[in-house]
């Protein structure tokens, strides 16, 4: 069983683990193992983050871009090191199946390095002034500048990766950062901050350390912290934006993404993407398929190749490499989930496959002819379950799709060149993949939601641009 520590300005604080509650003690949610302890903080040591971040700052603000970049670089290059060391924790920790979570840490190592080559990004640019008469006189330049101490606030599902796309681009903007993981998972994230710490992370630029809600929201009101960059849920990113209006704030929000099956789809190909995008990590992933609207004309052999699919799907064990669709992060979660698909039941809907649970595993759940007015058709399930639907045009699975007060990402399976630009043109989301799943994401691209899903945007470079003022700088030259 391992401890991990908080990061505080350098150095590593145990803080407090109750054993006699369970406080701080993580177990698996496959087997219920112990897995380790957390330590957890209160007020002063946030106190003590904050302090210093705010100090660090004054100096890393003026650091050089190469020496972040090398920084990131060094960062990148431990975490491929000790791949298999994080995806077991993960494993044990949130029960992600160990080749997803291999994969999460491949993705790690990549937004880090990532983050080194769009260091310079924070360098000055010349810009042209040949469009005024005036200019002839003047050069100019735009500067962007870190905001300063940032607050990050991290879900519990991928513990390394949304951590890194907030504590990266912080770096690489010379700004410095508060990391407060979720309860559910700080193991995983406090191994990221330890890896940081070895990396050569100057004392307090980096801090990480879990506290409680109140404790969280006292921080972010703190005057000397300068930006939230919040992944969880609608209903706290909102409220958080609400109390502080003043505030910077990145929101990654929850979403209920649909894929659309047009009718010139390649369904041999579509089958097992949609599947594994709707099934794989149990459905805990803000853009896993939730719905799947499909032409009518293919709908009978889309319903029958997805059946298939899941009837072959490896489940359970995420020690396995082949499992797919493991374990919910908890009973209480898995419980709420089967309450929905029972709702939708009750009010008329077809299971067609799945709507058991045993223990935290949910087996994959197919339905269809699910109301309107219940929870799995407006709401983020968070769970393995999609429902199906059949469409007669493509203008009306968009408008589907586009009814959702949410919206991150859309997929459509389609060959067809017109359907590929209205598609593109009329959803409205913060991405749309076609001829693959919603739950596709290249770490580089901008990343984020429209509507209640969120505000601003991650991805790499997007993300050091909103941790940046700009400053124009103008130079009288005769």
């Amino acid at each position: 069983m391992i401890h991990q520590e908080m990061l505080i300005g350098g150095h590593f604080i145990g803080g407090v683990c109750d054993y006699a509650t369970g406080k701080s003690v993580i177990r698996s949610p496959w087997d219920g193992a112990t897995v380790g302890s957390a330590a957890e903080g209160g007020w002063s040591e946030m106190e003590g983050a904050i302090s210093a971040a705010h100090d660090a700052f004054q100096t890393w603000r003026f650091s050089s871009s190469s020496d972040r970049a090398a920084l990131l670089q060094r960062v990148s290059k431990l975490i491929t090191e000790r791949r298999q060391e994080l995806a077991d924790l993960m494993r044990a920790e949130i029960g992600k199946p160990v080749t997803l979570a291999l994969g999460e840490v491949d993705r790690v190592a990549i937004t880090f390095a990532e983050a080194a080559r769009c260091a310079a990004l924070i360098e000055p640019v010349s810009m042209p002034l040949d469009g005024d008469p005036r200019g002839v006189h003047y050069r100019a330049q735009v500067l962007r500048q870190p905001v300063g101490p940032i607050f990050g606030i991290v879900p519990y599902n991928w513990p390394i990766n949304l951590a890194a796309h907030k504590i990266a681009p912080a770096l690489a903007a010379g700004a410095t950062i508060i990391v407060k993981p979720s309860p559910l998972s700080p193991l995983s994230t406090y191994a990221l901050a330890r890896i940081i710490h070895e990396a050569g992370a100057p004392d307090g630029v980096m801090n990480c350390l879990l506290v409680e809600p109140s404790v969280a929201e006292r921080a972010i009101g703190d005057p000397r912290v300068k930006m939230l960059s919040f992944t969880g849920s609608p209903a706290v990113g909102w409220a958080l934006k609400a109390k502080f209006p003043s505030k910077r704030v990145v929101l990654e929000l929850g979403g209920n993404a649909s894929a659309i099956v047009c009718a010139s789809a390649d369904l041999q190909k579509a089958a097992p993407r949609l599947a594994t995008g709707a099934f794989a990590y149990a459905g805990q992933i803000c853009i896993s398929v939730q719905h799947i609207l499909v032409e009518r004309s293919r709908y009978e052999e889309v319903r029958a190749r997805l059946l298939d699919e899941v009837s072959r799907m490896p489940v359970g064990d995420p020690s396995r490499p082949e499992v797919v669709c493991g374990p919910m992060i908890s009973e209480t979660a898995a419980e709420r989930v089967i309450e929905w698909v029972e709702e939708a039941d009750v009010a008329g809907a077809t299971v067609l496959t799945g709507g058991t649970r045993e223990g935290t595993m949910i087996a994959p759940t197919i339905l269809e002819n699910v109301p309107d007015t219940v929870r799995l058709a407006n709401e983020e399930v968070f769970g393995p379950v999609v429902s199906l639907e059949p469409f007669d045009s493509l203008e009306h699975a968009i408008g589907r799709v586009n009814r959702s007060r949410y919206g991150i990402h859309a997929s459509v399976f389609t060959e067809d060149g017109d359907e590929r630009k209205m598609a593109a043109d009329r959803l409205e989301v913060g991405g749309v993949v076609f001829n693959d799943s919603p739950t596709v994401r290249f770490d580089n691209l901008p990343y984020g939601g429209v509507k209640e899903s969120g505000f601003g945007r991650e991805g790499v470079r997007y993300a050091i641009e909103e941790m940046t003022e700009l400053k124009s700088l103008v130079s009288r030259i005769d």
